[in-house]
């Protein structure tokens, strides 16, 4: 086995960050946290700069010009790896918004496809809708959304490989289909959502264990009535999302949701749109025109529409906006979804025997080099 020892980097373990080891990975793993490299490792100097764990991306849309709906297929799914490897994504979950369950099977079929071929940093598949309201359903066609029927179940928990997560509106299913769900090892969170707090704390206890870009598209909290906002900041078990790009939510929300779930259990994502690594002005989404407008992306309507958001950007935006520490922030874009995924005995933090999924940034969240089991991402950003 051929190892390679990292050296020269602050190197960011659960406890904190040190200057002073160096982390050996070989076989796809971390072989070692040493002091200083084997005789017998190939050593790679990182030039002082932060070595992270690698990013968890739960909600990518597209990337790269691509939009996983448009085609479904395992192309499509490594065209937005590859491009979200550049920012730091060392695994994520292509993501469809409502569509024809045609093509939900469709996008089934090809992430399992994308799985057995091995393609890097593919963990599994989030389909969010179509079982969603109308009345928070955001950028989602109206005419795609529909209530879950026990008919569906087959299809949803359908996925030989990776993890399952499914975003829907606990109005538009019953806590016996969301149990049923859970059950067969499908990933349940709530959103676009008008549901009441009674309702959300039935489909909670049915087994929902997320929450979909938390504030946006989902009942809020008021006095009388606290909404999905106000479950989802009460309840300590379950995980929400969060896009921290300074357009989604303002930033003293963002510190509040901070502060009422902790960086355990609130995680970063992008909800990342094609649009992200090219420079494209806009894209199609099933038959509309979406624009960029600098860093937002919106319908003629002005409803947002996804993110540009990277999940380096993400990081950047926690850490600024969020005045989340430098720890704490890493947490939320790697450990957190680990752990939301049931994958953290795995991956999500840098120590001995786990997957040698790593990120090297700089002081202005610049990504330099990404590792994806032991692999380095030679289409890492440099500038």
């Amino acid at each position: 086995m051929t190892r390679t020892a990292l050296t020269n980097a602050r190197v960011l373990l659960p406890s904190g960050l040190r200057d002073d080891i160096c982390v050996v990975i070989g076989d796809g793993e971390i072989c070692a946290l040493s002091s200083a490299p084997p005789d017998d490792a190939m050593i790679v100097d990182l030039g002082g700069k932060l070595l992270l764990p690698g990013f968890i991306d739960t909600q990518v849309n597209g990337g790269g010009g691509a939009l996983f709906n448009d085609d479904p297929s395992v192309e499509t799914i490594r065209t937005i790896a590859t491009t979200h490897a550049r920012y730091g994504t060392t695994g994520l979950l292509p993501t469809l918004i409502s569509d024809d369950l045609a093509v939900v099977e469709r996008g089934i079929r090809a992430v399992d496809a994308a799985i057995e071929a091995g393609v890097p940093g593919v963990f599994g598949l989030h389909i969010e809708g179509p079982f969603l309201s109308a009345t928070r359903r955001g950028i989602h066609s109206e005419a795609k959304l529909q209530l879950l029927q026990d008919e569906h179940l087959d299809l949803l928990t359908s996925a030989k490989h990776g993890k399952t997560l499914v975003t829907l509106a606990p109005e538009c299913a019953t806590p016996a289909q969301i149990a049923q769900l859970v059950a067969s090892g499908v990933i349940v969170a709530a959103g676009h959502s008008d549901a009441s707090y009674e309702v959300v704390r039935a489909a909670i206890d049915a087994g929902l264990t997320g929450f979909t870009h938390l504030f946006n598209a989902m009942s809020q909290l008021a006095n009388r009535a606290p909404g999905m906002v106000g479950a989802a900041l009460e309840d300590d078990a379950t995980f929400a999302g969060i896009i921290a790009d300074g357009h989604h939510l303002h930033p003293a929300t963002l510190r509040v949701a901070v502060r009422a779930k902790g960086a355990h259990r609130l995680m970063l994502v992008t909800d990342a749109m094609p649009s992200v690594g090219t420079d494209s002005p806009s894209f199609m989404l099933q038959g509309r025109e979406i624009w960029r407008d600098g860093n937002t992306l919106h319908g003629s309507d002005g409803v947002l529409a996804g993110s540009t958001l990277t999940m380096a950007g993400a990081l950047r935006g926690m850490i600024e906006q969020g005045r989340v520490p430098l720890r704490e922030a890493a947490a939320m874009a790697s450990a957190t979804p680990a752990a939301f995924l049931g994958i953290g005995d795995r991956t999500g933090i840098i120590a001995a025997g786990m997957r040698a999924d790593l990120v090297l940034i700089d002081r202005e969240f610049t990504v330099h080099e990404t590792w994806i089991g032991g692999e380095v991402s030679t289409a890492a950003a440099r500038t």
